[in-house]
């Protein structure tokens, strides 16, 4: 079981979006590391709200497309790292 299971179809279009505006916010020299997670959490669940509706659940697919989002941007960095062991 992994988080997809867990979205809606509809709400899976955000994880792509959100990666790009992660890219984005990388190469911005004045936005730090740590706060980059937060941006894509408040705009997950703003895009979720936003493109679904306003329900509790719609926010917990915010968030859920945030963490598929950030996840999918560490396993892939994770991997391709040559300097680990």
């Amino acid at each position: 079981m992994e988080i997809f299971d867990f979205l809606i179809q509809e709400a899976i279009i955000i994880v792509p979006a959100l990666w790009i505006i992660g890219t984005f916010l990388k190469s911005t020299p004045n936005v730090p590391d740590w706060l980059i997670p937060w941006c894509l959490l408040g705009l997950g669940v703003f895009g979720s709200v936003s493109l679904l509706g306003t329900t509790p659940e719609n926010v917990v697919q915010g968030i859920l497309v945030a963490g598929a989002a950030v996840l999918g941007h560490q396993l892939k960095i994770q991997t391709e790292r040559k300097d680990s062991y």
